[in-house]
């Protein structure tokens, strides 16, 4: 894996603002006190284990899942629990594990849904990220390989150009292969058009070798949080971390920063 070598373009105010999140299921908790800010263009990885709590950190943040305590800013607002549905209409987009896609419908009509008023600058921009889709336009999704509908899904979601775009576990069934050429060109494309992104994942050096910052959860807190082109030079406390060892040794204190950049 080359080392990451891009900055963070983090000009401006923060897009996405999680301080002291704490939530769950049937008064259990599942993630504590997680606190991470998202500036424009910068890319976030938040990883960890399965259990570890990332789906659900997610879930709050974009208001499907009501907080225990802490609270969320999204866009310069506090998300609406009640109202979710107004925050995807403002730009703030959340991918599932699960691809959310409808299989008995063509590539062509899932663009038609994402984007119903027709902008064919915006569907060449995304289809110059994705070309292996223009020439599955006509097929139904359910023929498309796991690959090819995990592009579908992240397309979908660019379409409706984003301000906030989070990705979860987009690795999930996929070759290590496909995944090395996805997150590259939506890492690039957030860069460039200043989209703060949050990548939930269980692959440790696929998601910082595209990242800013990294937080590392296990059993629902943050063990670890620091820039990631640090993080991928301290891979022995990275793992530790990842797999729940209660001595991290002599971390410097400069791999845990507060700070919301590299």
């Amino acid at each position: 894996m080359p080392e990451h070598t891009h900055r963070a373009a983090t000009s401006g105010a923060p897009l996405l603002e999680v301080e002291g999140l704490t939530a769950g299921y049937g008064g259990v908790q599942a993630v504590r006190d997680l606190s991470f800010t998202v500036g424009p263009g910068e890319v976030v990885a938040l990883l960890g284990p399965n259990g570890a709590g990332k789906t659900t950190s997610l879930l709050a943040t974009v208001g499907l899942l009501p907080l225990m305590s802490g609270t969320v800013r999204a866009l310069g607002q506090p998300v609406d629990t009640r109202k979710p549905h107004l925050l995807a209409r403002r730009g703030v987009m959340m991918v599932p594990d699960d691809r959310g896609i409808f299989y008995g419908l063509s590539v062509a009509d899932h663009f038609r849904l994402a984007r119903r008023r027709a902008d064919a600058s915006r569907r060449a921009l995304v289809l110059e990220r994705f070309p292996a889709l223009e020439r599955l336009m006509s097929r139904k999704v359910g023929l498309l390989s796991g690959g090819e509908q995990q592009m579908l899904t992240i397309a979908k979601a660019l379409l409706a150009e984003p301000k906030v775009l989070m990705i979860d576990e987009m690795s999930l069934g996929l070759a290590p292969k496909i995944v090395q050429e996805m997150l590259p060109s939506i890492r690039d494309l957030a860069k460039q058009e200043g989209i703060g992104l949050v990548l939930v994942e269980q692959h440790i050096e696929l998601a910082l070798s595209v990242a800013d910052r990294g937080l590392i959860l296990n059993h629902g807190r943050v063990v670890l949080d620091g820039p990631a082109s640090e993080l991928l030079q301290r891979r022995d406390q990275v793992e530790a971390a990842y797999f729940g060892a209660d001595d991290l040794g002599d971390v410097d204190e400069e791999v845990l920063p507060t700070a919301s950049t590299s």
